[in-house]
């Protein structure tokens, strides 16, 4: 039958007119017939943080197309490349379908009573062994946030460990550690509104017309706006501002502190506001002496007059919005930063209103889901480990002695790979992640993986990387599979449905986390009455309650109707559910007298400065068409097509030096590794003394070239500014 397809294709017998054929589909119009749906599911995006809206087509039990969904507040129906092509991954050939257990040296099939089994045996085993804390888990920020909740109280209370963290470390733990400092609590203050309405719009290290293409729009709405882009590479973003600071690599936060320095000197600050809403003005102004216009501009590259016209520009604002990305948190100095960037908005009043915002544009899908009730870097709720009132009121809510209750967080996910190496953590779980490509300076992570007694790797993908090393595998449902909830960068929570079934034996990630419950004896304890994931919902909202982050308004069902709810949102609230929500709109804040902190900061020149023989600056970052470690984005066709493979970006004047040309394959060197053969683009895109990698290749992996340097704060690598020389690939190899 193969062979008479072949045939008929090869002689032209056969258009494959079935494939490509068109007709009128009664939701998406003139379309091609294989995207014609049966019916519609509503589910949120489980990519990026921006929370996007979207309607699963489903079609004989698959989802064969996707739309935006024009009634979701948050995107209105539009949805970027990543997400039109979203359900592509769920169909993916290399799902994982079945659990997997080494034996032999041989990953083989087992069933789910053996993998649940095993797991717990073997963790216990360990823990016997080298003690509770032996054992480390790794987690995700793309769960839905009642499977966090669940595998919180799990592993903090079923298997005794403290040594719990997510891959959001990696991402947003600076801006979580940030907010904390300034705030007393985690939580962006703003909403994605304050993007249509702010006057001046300030964005560091932010290139959010290819990584948040969604929000791109909003700025696109305003069109009285004027907005300012900081950042060292000319990125599209840049290339839409009014005004753009393209200063040297990791000087943002000197270039603050002088703009901080300009305003309070120049009595453009809110002194009323300051006054009564904030400590520590004296101690910021003496702190910023040596921050004078000159000063900045010599660690920034930037002339003094943008400098003054920045600072000018923002203090002057009506209503002013800082946003910030990677940039900003990719960094040794990334919580000092983001404690300068609330500096700024707080001693100008600029937040708590309509278009004035200090507002970290966060991660993954559900990185504030996992923020909120991970149960690592603090307790459920925005609870805090310290905190013995915290304690006992979650130990009442769950009925626990306190004394079960951890009283402090365990290893941050670096440190919890440097115990790896250092072999005090002898068995690893790790959820929903890749980090044989994110993490940085791999060969840390592999040293500490091979010390491992027994690696778990819980994944909706197999083979990946990071499977292909693991003792067992555990077959997991991705989006598109699963029920629950994401909250996005504003704070909105959304809906997650199921639109069909996950392939082969794969469970959801509740469904598993219920199943080890099960095994330990804990269920019960632990998850009273819970059977699905609305159970834990219903739980999480009552631990919300009168908390910052209040859930106990919200309900499935108000979910569905509104497409979603910012939180807080407290049960019998007379605001309406689709009303705009802001934090600290009346100065109170989460510290113990309800003011904010100014906290002096200071800038140091990045860890690895350029040398003779490394003379270049590494910064790596993403693009539009791909996602993370392309786990999920590297098996559709038509992202794969838009972008196959990694580049780097070089400026003419150092091409000119090593005469390299457009298209050559060149490698990148630093003091830790190698990567081979990589494309090179020139262009000004990139200062000279400047290149640019994406990270998302495994065939050309940034993180082999990466530092292990840590924001001493937040635990958040440093992965960018790294010292690096290209040569030309040997034979320039194609």
């Amino acid at each position: 039958m193969k062979l008479l397809h072949w045939l008929a294709q090869k002689s032209g017998l056969d258009t494959l007119a079935s494939k490509y054929s068109y007709g009128e589909d009664p939701v998406l119009g003139f379309t091609s017939t294989r995207k014609h749906a049966e019916r519609w599911v509503n589910s949120t995006c489980g990519y990026c943080s921006v929370g996007c809206g979207m309607q699963l087509g489903v079609r004989d039990g698959k989802v064969v197309s996707v739309r935006g969904n024009p009634d979701h507040p948050v995107n209105f129906g539009k949805l970027c490349p990543k997400g039109l092509a979203e359900h592509y991954a769920i169909d993916a050939d290399d799902r994982a379908n079945y659990p997997l257990l080494r034996k032999n040296g041989q990953l083989v099939r087992i069933d789910w009573d053996e993998a649940i089994e095993t797991l717990v045996e073997r963790f216990h085993e360990v823990q016997r062994k080298y003690g509770p804390e032996s054992l480390g888990i790794v987690s995700t920020g793309q769960l839905v946030t009642e499977e966090f909740y669940a595998l919180g109280k799990l592993v903090q209370l079923g298997f005794g460990t403290t040594n719990y963290d997510g891959n959001t470390t990696l991402c947003m733990s600076t801006a979580v550690a940030g907010y904390k400092r300034s705030f007393g609590s985690d939580g962006p203050p703003g909403a994605y509104e304050d993007l249509e309405t702010a006057d001046v719009i300030l964005l560091i290290g932010a290139n959010v017309a290819e990584n948040h293409p969604i929000l791109c729009t909003r700025l696109e709405a305003n069109t009285t706006k004027t907005l300012i882009v900081v950042d060292p590479r000319v990125t599209k973003t840049a290339m839409m501002a009014d005004v753009y600071l393209p200063l040297k690599p990791r000087s943002d936060l000197a270039l603050i502190n002088a703009m901080l320095r300009i305003l309070i000197d120049g009595g453009l600050y809110d002194k009323e506001y300051v006054d009564q809403h904030t400590t520590g003005f004296a101690e910021l102004r003496a702190s910023l002496e040596s921050y004078t216009v000159d000063y900045a501009a010599e660690i920034t590259g930037l002339s003094p007059e943008l400098i003054r016209k920045t600072a000018l520009l923002y203090g002057n604002a009506r209503a002013g919005f800082i946003g910030w990305t990677m940039g900003v948190n990719h960094s040794t100095k990334g919580t000092e930063t983001v404690n300068a960037i609330n500096n700024l908005a707080l001693v100008t009043g600029n937040i708590g209103r309509a278009g004035a915002s200090p507002f970290s544009i966060t991660g993954q899908c559900n990185a504030m889901g996992t923020r909120e009730a991970g149960f690592s870097s603090g307790l459920p709720g925005y609870r805090k480990f310290e905190s013995e009132e915290d304690r006992e009121e979650l130990a009442r809510l769950w009925n626990l002695p306190v004394d079960r209750i951890p009283t402090k967080r365990g290893l941050a996910y670096p440190d919890i790979i440097e115990a790896a190496v250092s072999k005090k953590i002898r068995a690893l779980w790790i959820i929903g992640t890749n980090p044989l490509v994110s993490f940085p300076n791999i060969d840390v992570l592999k040293h500490g993986l091979a010390n491992l007694e027994f690696l778990v790797v819980q994944d909706g993908f197999h083979p990946t990387p990071t499977t292909e090393l693991a003792d067992m595998v555990l077959p997991a449902a991705i989006w598109g599979e699963k029920e629950g909830t994401y909250t996005n960068s504003e704070r909105r929570v959304s809906k997650v449905n199921a639109a069909v079934n996950p392939p082969g034996e794969a469970r959801s990630d509740f469904d598993i986390f219920m199943a080890v419950a099960e095994e330990l004896g804990c269920r019960e304890e632990f998850f009273p009455g819970w059977r699905g994931p609305s159970d834990a919902f219903e739980e999480w909202c009552r631990v919300t309650a009168g908390r910052l982050c209040d859930y106990s308004g919200i309900t499935y069902d108000a979910l569905e109707e509104t497409g979603g709810i910012q939180w807080p949102f407290s049960e019998g609230t007379s605001m309406q559910a689709a009303a705009v929500r802001r934090l600290y709109s009346d100065g109170k804040f989460q510290t113990g007298d309800g003011r904010a902190r100014l906290l002096p900061t200071q800038w140091a020149p990045f860890p690895e400065q350029p040398h003779t023989e490394f003379p270049l600056i590494l910064n790596t970052g993403r693009t539009v068409e791909h996602w993370h470690t392309r786990t999920k984005t590297g098996g559709i066709s038509i992202l794969q097509r838009l972008s196959p493979r990694a580049w780097l970006e070089m400026n003419p004047v150092d091409a000119g030096k090593l005469g390299l040309r457009p298209h050559d394959r060149i490698d990148v060197i630093s003091a830790r590794g190698r990567v081979s053969k990589v494309e090179l683009r020139i262009t000004e895109i990139v200062a000279p003394g400047q290149v640019f990698l994406p990270f998302h290749f495994v065939e050309s992996n940034a993180n082999q070239i990466t530092q292990s340097a840590f924001d001493p704060i937040s635990r958040e690598p440093n992965y960018k500014q790294c010292a690096v020389r290209v040569e030309r690939s040997p034979l320039n190899a194609t």
